[in-house]
């Protein structure tokens, strides 16, 4: 018998009540959001679950909504696989913007160990528990996180670049 979404939604809500909501099909992947404080319970059942075997963590990437409610600025997204269904199913955790931070699951999905670093080093996320959360691709000396919306994406005192061939000119008529 296949793994219907609604055997998903009600395991989930029938074990973690209000910490999981917004269920919803978004074209082929089944989604839902989970409070910060419940990521590794809720991954370890998805894992565990004899009925659900979401093994697999196929990848874990963070977005920033800078214009969204303060509890809302940024967004943890798991994106977990059943091989034996081959059912995909995306869960996002909101995080706080001023100080952005949720438990590590490097030690559920061994995987994550990298993808959490690469969090921190481009977004600031810290991974509450991680065994080396440090820079992974970014210079250690850097103080900013680039990928966050209020990082400027050019450096205004180069001299070495002429807007014109990037599309940046202005027509005076």
């Amino acid at each position: 018998m296949a793994l219907e979404n609604t055997d998903i939604q009600n395991q989930l809500t029938e074990k973690f009540d209000e910490s999981v909501s917004n269920f919803q099909q978004e074209s082929d992947l089944f989604s839902f959001e989970m409070t910060a404080d419940s990521n590794t319970a809720v991954l370890l059942f998805l894992k565990n679950s004899e009925e659900l075997r979401f093994h697999f963590l196929t990848s874990l990437f963070t977005i920033h909504y800078p214009d969204a409610e303060a509890d809302r600025q940024f967004a943890i997204v798991y994106l977990l696989h059943n091989w034996y269904e081959n059912k995909r199913i995306k869960i996002k955790a909101f995080l706080n913007g001023t100080t952005p931070e949720i438990k590590t699951v490097s030690n559920i999905f061994l995987c994550a160990n990298w993808m959490e670093r690469e969090s921190y080093d481009f977004y600031g996320i810290d991974f509450k528990g991680h065994p080396q959360l440090k820079r992974i691709l970014n210079m250690d000396e850097m103080i900013s996180f680039p990928m966050r919306k209020e990082f400027p994406m050019e450096d205004s005192g180069r001299t070495d670049k002429d807007d014109r061939f990037f599309g940046r000119t202005t027509i005076n008529l």
